[in-house]
């Protein structure tokens, strides 16, 4: 077994089992409440997980009792512009307050651009900035007692680095748009119903069995294989049809590996688990 060091963090925390890697927001706390520290860590550890060979899936979490309460609200005096004291355009004002909310969006967009599969193990608490976590991963699970809620919109904002963009294409529009106009709360069942989540578990033990062996499963497939089919998925999202059949044809006609086509053919007939290269 390959012995991979991962990075420590402050507001995180990474483990790894096999070729799957679990990461943990860190807060417990807090309600894992999303401060600076944390936004930044996000990224810097899904560029991690996206350029690290010997992960080929990532479970999203969240330590203690809830998976995330959203933005940590004493973050917003940071959020305003620190004019040091002078008198500003309020036009630059603007320009300076909108660079801040694209840092955060790629904060965010960072799980969706890391190339393996992340699927997010969701308990308590999935509240705000959490639904736009959520809403970048790949695959969705809940234990019982989760609640989901686009919160922004009971603080007087517009949510504004994920939500709204990606949400709509995992549930149906009008009931997207119910969810940002209210705010109100979705349990399990609803969620699981609606496809907001692909299943719901009866307790957090539950859920982290079921995730795991899940990831082991995914993380057994050719990791070039995986790569390419959630590349090709993304991209047939933001495509027409036609399009999208053209990038697929593409990704094959370069990146089709013999290597791993012999491997699974081999494992298939002797009815043994193929073993592929990170």
């Amino acid at each position: 077994m390959i012995n991979v060091e991962t990075p420590s963090y402050e507001a995180l925390a990474l483990r790894l089992e096999g070729h799957v890697a679990w990461l943990a927001l860190n807060r417990p706390d807090k309600a894992n409440a999303m401060n600076p520290i944390m936004w930044d860590e996000l990224q810097q550890a899904f560029e991690w997980l996206d350029a690290e060979p010997h992960v080929r899936v990532v479970v999203l979490c969240g330590e203690g009792k809830h998976f995330c309460a959203g933005i940590d609200l004493a973050m917003f005096a940071d959020l305003l512009p620190d004019t040091d004291g002078q008198i500003m355009d309020q036009a630059r004002l603007a320009e300076r307050f909108r660079q801040t909310v694209l840092r955060l969006q790629n904060n965010i967009s960072a799980i969706e651009r890391c190339r393996k599969p992340v699927i997010a193990a969701i308990h308590g608490s999935c509240l705000g900035g959490g639904v736009d976590l959520v809403s970048a991963c790949d695959m969705r699970y809940c234990s019982d007692g989760a609640v989901f809620s686009i919160k922004e919109i009971d603080i007087g904002i517009v949510a504004d680095v994920g939500t709204l963009q990606r949400l709509p294409g995992l549930i149906p529009q009008g009931v997207a748009r119910e969810l940002a106009f209210t705010g109100r709360a979705v349990k399990p069942a609803e969620a699981a119903r609606l496809g907001l989540v692909n299943a719901n578990y009866e307790s957090y033990q539950s859920l982290i069995e079921n995730v795991s062996e899940l990831a082991q499963e995914i993380a057994r497939k050719s990791p070039l294989a995986i790569r390419g089919t959630k590349q090709a998925l993304l991209y047939a999202r933001d495509h027409s049809v036609a399009d999208a059949l053209e990038q697929v044809a593409t990704w094959n006609a370069g990146m089709l590996s013999k290597d791993d086509l012999l491997t699974a053919m081999q494992g298939d007939r002797s009815g043994e688990a193929a073993c592929f290269k990170d």
